[in-house]
């Protein structure tokens, strides 16, 4: 039976959003785009007037000159088709890019099957270990308003929340973003430079880490995929990596 397909309101699509979220059961990263006004456009399929998968498509911010399929999904039922109603999904949105995370089985098998020039661009990780760093000097606290000017001169986020003190001196600043589809919370954070290399950036992302567990919530965290540094703190604070943010292009 053929499938037909429409542009639709994020509305119409929501318990099937919800039907995705649960069978991921991980950080979502790019899941907050679908409720950024303009910035994503929702395709529903249908059988018999009965809505059984949907796409989105990104189609502003970093994606403004170059709209990319980020999200795919089909009820099991109907998977014996996949291809085909993936298929008719393309030709109804006309993009040329798709991006995804590895870890969603669905859209990575299509862009494996129907892109070209794949590359990956961030490293996705999640929290498996505690840690117990404890770098001598070192302490960790909410940033406050009389921190603001150091971690200005230091070219640290003054917003960040949270600051690493290095003998009594404000060394990083970072934080937990909380737009992901919960209960993920995304850990960043950066280390000032006379302050590298001693230890604190893993001491911040761990201590980050337990400030997202008190709040109730499951850290994850995210580096680019050349920047060998963060991959390795972000791997001594307890991360171990899950996935992929991979871009592939599809053929003209």
């Amino acid at each position: 039976m053929a499938a037909g397909i429409r542009v639709s309101q994020l509305s119409e699509i929501a318990s099937l959003r919800e039907q995705y979220r649960k069978e991921m059961n991980c950080q979502i990263i790019h899941d907050s785009i679908h409720g950024r006004p303009g910035w994503t456009r929702e395709y529903v399929l249908e059988e018999d007037s009965t809505p059984i998968g949907y796409g989105s498509v990104a189609v502003d911010g970093p994606w403004h000159d170059k709209p990319a399929l980020y999200e795919f999904y089909v009820q099991g039922e109907h998977r014996m088709r996949v291809f085909d109603l993936f298929a008719t999904l393309l030709a109804a949105c006309g993009v040329k890019t798709i991006e995804t995370q590895s870890n969603d089985r669905m859209l990575t098998m299509m862009l494996h099957t129907f892109a070209r020039n794949l590359r990956a661009e961030s490293i996705l990780f999640e929290d498996a270990f505690q840690t117990s760093h404890e770098p001598v000097g070192a302490s960790f606290r909410a940033a406050t308003a009389d921190d603001t000017e150091a971690l200005r001169r230091r070219d640290l986020d003054d917003g960040a929340g949270w600051v690493a003190i290095l003998n009594g001196e404000a060394a990083g600043a970072g934080g937990v973003l909380y737009h992901y589809n919960r209960p993920y919370g995304d850990v960043y954070m950066k280390i000032a430079e006379p302050f590298r290399r001693k230890g604190l950036g893993t001491y911040l992302v761990q201590e980050l880490k337990a400030v997202c567990r008190a709040g109730g919530s499951v850290p994850a965290a995210r580096c680019n995929v050349r920047n060998l540094a963060s991959r390795k703190t972000l791997q001594k604070a307890g991360f171990v990596p899950c996935g992929n943010i991979v871009v592939g292009d599809l053929p003209e």
